[in-house]
C-alpha cells in the first residue's frame, strides 16, 4: 500500500493530474463540476510538485488548454492558449485579432446546437470562433456585463504566453494577471474525467465523462 501510494504520488506529480473545476471561466468548453485531466508531460519533463524542469519536451501551441500556476492570479488557473511568443493580441468590442487577422464568428442561435446539455446553458451569446491555427472552438459572450476587457492590445514577448477563458466576459485571464510565464504552465488539460452538476443535486453529467476537450 505504501508502495502503490508513493507510485500514484510520483504519477500524479511528474506524469498527469486531475483537477476539479470550480468556476465557469471556461464555459462551455469545460464546466463548474468537470474533473479534468492534466497531462504534465505535454511541455516539460519537471521534478515533482515543482515548476523545475528538467527537460522541455514541447511549446504550448495557440488553441491548448492548459493548466497554470499563476504567481499573480495566486491559485491555479485553466486557460486556452490564444497568444505565443511573437504575436501581437488586439480584442476589438471582443473580436480577436492574431497579428492583425481578425477572429470570424458563427452565432450559435439554437441552444442544443451547443456542445453542452440545454440545463448547463447559461444567458449569452454564444459563437464557433475561427481564427489562425486555434482549432474551432465555441466561445460565450455576455454584451449585457460591459466587460472593460472587451478593448485591450498586447504584444507577447518571448518566454510568455496570452491565455484567455472561452466565456470572455466571465475570465479573469492575461487581460486580468497579465502574460504568463513558460514555467507557470505546467501541462495541457486533455479530458474531463468525470463530471457532475454542482447546481442540481451533484447528478452526474455521464456525456462528459471521459469527454475530449477542445
Amino acid at each position: 500500500m505504501i508502495l502503490f501510494l508513493f507510485l500514484l504520488m510520483v504519477f500524479r506529480g511528474a506524469i498527469a493530474d486531475w483537477h476539479p473545476v470550480p468556476t465557469g471561466s471556461m464555459k462551455p468548453t469545460i464546466l463548474e463540476g468537470d474533473v479534468i485531466i492534466q497531462n504534465k508531460l505535454a511541455y516539460d519533463l519537471k521534478v515533482p510538485f515543482t515548476d523545475f524542469s528538467l527537460s522541455a519536451l514541447d511549446e504550448p501551441a495557440r488553441g491548448d488548454i492548459v493548466v497554470i500556476n499563476s504567481t499573480a492570479a495566486d491559485k491555479r488557473l485553466v486557460k486556452r492558449i490564444v497568444g505565443i511568443p511573437g504575436d501581437n493580441i488586439a480584442l476589438v468590442n471582443n473580436q480577436l485579432f492574431i497579428n492583425e487577422v481578425p477572429a470570424e464568428y458563427l452565432r450559435i442561435n439554437e441552444k442544443s446546437l451547443l456542445p453542452t446539455r440545454e440545463s448547463d446553458v447559461e444567458d449569452g451569446v454564444y459563437a464557433i470562433e475561427q481564427i489562425a491555427d486555434i482549432p474551432n472552438h465555441v466561445i460565450t459572450l455576455k454584451p449585457q456585463y460591459k466587460s472593460p476587457y472587451s478593448h485591450f492590445s498586447v504584444q507577447v514577448p518571448n518566454g510568455f504566453y496570452f491565455a484567455m477563458g472561452d466565456n470572455r466576459d466571465s475570465s479573469a485571464d492575461s487581460r486580468v494577471y497579465g502574460l504568463f510565464p513558460r514555467n507557470e504552465i505546467r501541462g495541457r488539460a486533455t479530458h474531463t474525467l468525470v463530471s457532475v452538476n454542482i447546481f442540481d443535486r451533484w447528478k452526474p453529467r455521464m456525456e462528459r465523462f471521459f469527454a475530449k476537450l477542445q
